[in-house]
């Protein structure tokens, strides 16, 4: 898992701090250890690098990491983010047969799988198994969206398959990888890092609309044509991510030190609250993402126009995550966290009110831009609380896996609400659920400013996420 300022050890001393280092490393001299390359097995030659309490905090290979972990981005959480150009295709044109809230669980249990099954991936994850992780789901990835191509009008089982299980298990196990070792490489810088990468979910989904819009709007394109191009440019992305994208050193923890870890964060009453506040805004994210374009068109808009709805709201996530980026360590990441989902709420009301182009746009940047800042901040949230960096994997698992079990039952909720088209019934849920996302985030951050001092502007690099 990413390193923290220090190896911890019952003893403060040198000695004792150095036993506790993994096996795999060897301390070379006083300033300097060399370790095996993660992820590879058999003798391997030890390459040279900074202490573990050092972070590069830049440099051409830290800087792809996070190209690597953009891609990643881009290719996993990404295309789930378009799934809203499948709802209304297949609610439409191609699966006529079923219900949206039937169509809508496809989207769903991808988005589910894709959070939920951090917490295997982040124990793996420390165990070492980074190369697997990405290259096993960057194969699984391409191999769901070539088979999707297969998939005939009205096979919902296939499109299930393919989209909702293969693509919600391979992006969640290269999602996790590419945001935790990113960590691994800053610390200072590391805020800003993470909001590059994660501004990749908002490329994705700006890119993917477009592309797939287009494509299955000419007459002499099938749909299994566009399934097999865009699973080339998927797998094209995806193979120098994975090569970009290796942990600079993995400490192998023991089952004990495991378990104790996730005993001891259970019981801390503002990651508790936080993993609720994920929760529901897992519950409560997806409804402008996945009916948007199909309430424009629902609402007697040109489709020319709701095909672009998605690209607007999306490109404007990626204004937000830049933004994040820039100001997120002066503001302080949970302040925004609060503001931007509040906002996100109090934006899905308006749906009620869709009959324009105006207010479809109104709808698209708002929200978009609001939601981008939230999405940048989840995972510097998440090490805001976290004093042993060591367990920021298994964090993060924990807080997403919770996120994504809402999500698997949000969008179809939506979907049963919207029967009839009565789209002011999801909006008043959707709405409400994120309004209560912020009261819990504020609760949380009441909570740490009591009990301990948050450094907005530390003066040791070692304390840019620290409580105290």
């Amino acid at each position: 898992m990413a390193p923290s300022d220090r190896v911890r050890c019952d003893d403060d001393d040198e000695g004792s701090e150095r036993s506790c280092i993994d096996p795999i490393m060897r301390k070379t001299d006083q300033n300097t250890e060399t370790r095996r390359p993660e992820g590879q097995d058999g003798p391997q030659l030890l390459e040279a690098a900074l202490p573990l309490h050092e972070y590069p905090d830049g440099g051409l290979r830290a800087w792809g990491v996070v190209l690597g972990g953009f891609l990643m981005q881009f290719c996993s959480f990404g295309y789930m983010s378009a799934f809203g150009v499948y709802q209304d295709y297949y609610t439409r044109i191609y699966m006529t047969a079923y219900s949206p809230s039937a169509i809508a669980w496809i989207g769903s249990t991808s988005a589910f799988l894709l959070f939920s099954i951090g917490l295997v991936v982040g124990r793996l994850y420390d165990r070492g198994y980074c190369f697997y992780l990405t290259y096993g789901g960057s194969i699984i990835i391409s191999l769901s969206l070539f088979m999707l191509s297969f998939v005939k009008a009205n096979q919902y089982y296939g499109a299930f398959l393919c989209q909702g299980i293969g693509m919600g298990i391979g992006g969640g196990m290269i999602y996790l990888p590419s945001l935790v070792t990113v960590s691994q490489y800053f610390e200072r810088k590391r805020v800003v890092a993470m909001s590059i990468v994660t501004a990749g979910v908002s490329a994705g989904a700006v890119v993917s609309p477009i592309l797939l819009n287009h494509l299955l709007r000419q007459p002499q394109m099938s749909f299994a044509t566009v399934s097999r191009i865009y699973a080339g440019v998927v797998s094209s992305l995806l193979i120098p991510a994975c090569y970009l994208v290796k942990p600079r050193v993995s400490l192998r923890r023991t089952e004990e030190n495991y378990i104790g870890s996730f005993i001891r964060f259970s019981k801390d009453p503002a990651f508790v609250l936080l993993t609720l506040g994920l929760a529901l805004f897992g519950l409560g994210v997806l409804f402008p993402i996945f009916f948007l374009q199909l309430a424009a068109i629902e609402n007697g808009l040109s489709e020319d126009f709701a095909f672009y709805s998605l690209v607007i709201l999306n490109a404007s996530g990626f204004f937000g995550r830049i933004l994040c980026a820039i100001i997120g360590r002066k503001v302080g990441v949970d302040i925004l966290a609060i503001v931007s989902i509040i906002i996100c709420g109090g934006v899905v009301f308006s749906f009620v009110a869709i009959s324009s182009e105006i207010s479809v746009i109104f709808i698209a940047i708002i929200y978009g831009f609001f939601w981008g800042i939230f999405v940048a901040t989840c995972s510097p949230f998440v090490a805001l609380l976290t004093e042993n960096m060591e367990e920021m994997g298994l964090r993060l698992g924990t807080a997403f896996a919770f996120a994504g079990l809402a999500e698997l039952i949000g969008p179809p909720i939506m979907g049963a609400l919207l029967g009839g088209y009565h789209w002011w019934r999801p909006a008043v849920f959707s709405g409400t659920i994120l309004i209560a996302t912020g009261a819990c985030l504020a609760v949380v951050h009441v909570i740490s400013r009591r009990g301990k001092k948050i450094h907005a502007e530390p003066s040791n690099a070692s304390e840019v996420y620290r409580l105290e």
